[in-house]
């Protein structure tokens, strides 16, 4: 990241996912007109945003495949690099033998610590979260972030717009007061019931309204986020967890803001969210990306 222009913020795409219910490599998939993949989306608005370079999060399996895509889409674009989350990327005294899963999200952004030397924005590869978006989180960091404790963010989207008729979803529902995040909870399984919604929280079954705002990870930081995730992560190891427990982003804002270490604004700039979480979900994404098209908010070809 040492190459880049001396401002602008940076953009931390995670990439690393299994994709397992997908069915598939979705990061790659070309879903848009003229063979456009949901990250071309991202780079293209965190571009025009103002965002200084990318940071893609990968797999050590994906570098051969992923680096020669990144630098035929991105290079003359945006600066871009690409960092490994490693199983075994664990702090002094653990281990992570017998691990198949990856760590989670919280991990890949502190994998990308390496490589981030500024505020920046995390999303996931796999999703469209708008120019909106992008222009609300670059507005936050330029005007909000920082400050002690540290102002961060969080892009909401309205659960109605997020869940998939092929299947539950988890979600994480964030709760404000003065559009400051209050509580934020991870509820599995989200799927239409009535004329509302309900999923599993750590409580039990709860309902939602449509209205309610759900985090789809994207988040805007300032590098005190790196500290805490490393401390944060030794007593996730520490705690001993399970083949399938993961080191999730809400767990440690919800612990941050909890015990006033962070303060967190919840950012509702209206932006349309497409993804896959199933094969069933593509077409859906498909026509919604020829509509925006057509509609004249992107360009036929992205490149």
């Amino acid at each position: 990241m040492g190459k880049l222009p001396s401002s602008g913020p940076a953009l931390v795409v995670l990439a690393a996912g299994m994709g397992s219910r997908y069915g598939g490599l979705k990061q790659l998939d070309a879903v848009g007109p003229g063979g456009a993949t949901l990250m071309d989306y991202a780079v293209f608005d965190a571009a025009r945003a103002g965002f200084a370079g990318v940071v893609f999060v990968i797999r050590p399996d994906m570098e051969a495949a992923f680096a020669s895509f990144a630098a035929h889409r991105y290079g003359g674009r945006i600066a871009v690099t690409t960092v490994h989350q490693r199983l075994d990327a664990v702090p002094p005294g653990f281990s992570a033998h017998g691990r198949t899963r990856p760590w989670g999200t919280a991990h890949a952004v502190l994998c990308a610590a390496t490589e981030v030397d500024r505020s920046f924005v995390v999303v996931n590869a796999d999703d469209f979260y708008g120019a909106a978006a992008y222009q609300a989180a670059a507005r936050f960091l330029e005007g909000e972030a920082g400050g002690t404790p540290p102002a961060w963010a969080v892009v909401g989207y309205r659960v109605s717009d997020t869940v998939s008729p092929a299947g539950g979803v988890n979600r994480a529902i964030c709760r404000a007061r003065g559009g400051w995040l209050s509580e934020i909870e991870e509820l599995r399984d989200i799927a239409p019931e009535g004329a509302a919604f309900a999923g599993r929280g750590v409580s039990g079954r709860m309902s939602l309204q449509g209205d309610d705002l759900v985090s789809m990870n994207m988040w805007a930081f300032t590098t005190e986020i790196f500290d805490m995730l490393r401390r944060e992560f030794s007593a996730f190891l520490k705690a001993g967890p399970g083949p399938d427990d993961e080191f999730l982003l809400p767990g440690v804002v919800q612990g941050a803001v909890a015990n006033g270490a962070a303060r967190v604004r919840v950012l509702d700039p209206r932006s349309p969210w497409l993804g896959m979480t199933y094969s069933a979900d593509r077409p859906a994404v498909v026509r919604a990306l020829e509509d925006l098209t057509r509609a004249g908010q992107y360009p036929a070809s992205l490149a």
